[in-house]
């Protein structure tokens, strides 16, 4: 009988191989992934960053440069190099009692239209706890729709309400109030004439601020408020002890973007009177817009600009201070 063939020898196997702890050749090590996993963030965001810098960056630096410039028509048409004068349009702008006449007027103005919006968007955001569901809804639906409507239309609006010869306003004072105002031009009197542009900021501010601060007072413990009424606390009570405490962060953060956004106020005065505002009715914004295009002085204008984004600069920290805060609280 034949002997049996012993068995044929096993093919020897590499070290490691079977061990599912090693690499395998075609992956990366893991240093080269946790890299190009940290990095991944940042290209998924690259594209936003650069239409920002598209978008403000570069317009600001190049802001920036024609203030230090004498830039005229013939350099910004032709894209010749304009000279550099250094802080001349700096020195000429503040050393202009014109400029620090609008600057005040701006300022005035500003303060005016936020109060009258936080008064009145306060108000009605706690009218609104009281309300009933329905009559709440087609208020937030009302305020919404206001606060949608693109200036222009805005602005027709009011220019038809105080039209001298069929202006609404003039028509139920003569008629209803007893006040001779057939006929009467509001904005022959810069005084008159900014009550109706501080009505159109006004009105096209109050929904932001009644919405915000009507979420900051559902966050208002109930069981606080009642309980501070059962103490015999009055209304004024509860509200400075109670409520005020609850939505101080939202009223200032609010408050300080309305400082911000009435401070550059152009397109209602710009509009509504008739694309070419008289000297008097002259904020920053009109003025950098009139030393720029009107008077051909580009430089002057940017450096406005700039100016006035130095004299917002400390509230626009303020505002970030406030936001930080809230976030911390959160």
């Amino acid at each position: 009988m034949k002997a049996a063939d012993p068995p044929a020898a096993a093919a020897p196997v590499p070290v490691g191989a079977g061990d599912p702890r090693s690499p395998r050749p075609s992956e990366p090590p893991p240093r080269a992934r946790r890299k190009a996993g940290a990095l991944l963030p940042y290209l998924l965001i690259a594209p936003a960053f650069v239409a920002i810098a598209a978008v403000f960056v570069w317009p600001l630096v190049k802001t920036v440069l024609m203030s230090f410039q004498d830039v005229g028509r013939r350099e910004l048409w032709s894209g010749q190099a304009a000279p550099w004068v250094g802080f001349e349009q700096f020195t000429n702008i503040l050393g202009d009692g014109e400029f620090w006449a609008v600057v005040l007027r701006t300022v005035v103005f500003m303060v005016i239209c936020v109060t009258v919006t936080m008064a009145a968007g306060l108000g009605i955001s706690m009218l609104m706890q009281r309300m009933d569901t329905w009559v709440r809804l087609l208020l937030t639906a009302a305020l919404v729709a206001a606060w949608s409507m693109p200036l222009l239309v805005a602005t027709s609006i009011f220019r038809w309400f105080a039209d001298s010869d069929y202006g609404v306003l003039n028509m139920v004072l003569t008629k209803y109030l007893g006040v001779d105002a057939q006929g009467h031009n509001w904005f022959l009197d810069p005084k008159q004439g900014f009550v109706i542009i501080g009505a159109v900021v006004v009105w096209g501010a109050i929904p932001f601020v009644a919405v915000t601060l009507y979420a900051a007072l559902t966050q208002v413990p109930k069981e606080l408020e009642e309980a501070a009424a059962l103490d015999g606390a009055g209304v004024t009570g509860i509200f400075r002890y109670v409520t005020w405490p609850v939505i101080k962060p939202v009223f200032q953060m609010v408050g300080t973007l309305s400082v911000l956004w009435d401070f550059n106020v152009f397109g209602q005065v710009f509009l509504i009177r008739g694309n070419k505002p008289e000297p008097e009715y002259s904020l920053l914004g009109i003025y950098s817009f009139e030393k720029a295009f009107e008077s051909n002085s580009f430089s002057q204008g940017a450096a406005i600009s700039l100016i006035t984004v130095l004299l917002l600069s400390g509230v626009a920290v303020y505002y970030l201070r406030q936001l930080l805060k809230i976030g911390e609280v959160e």
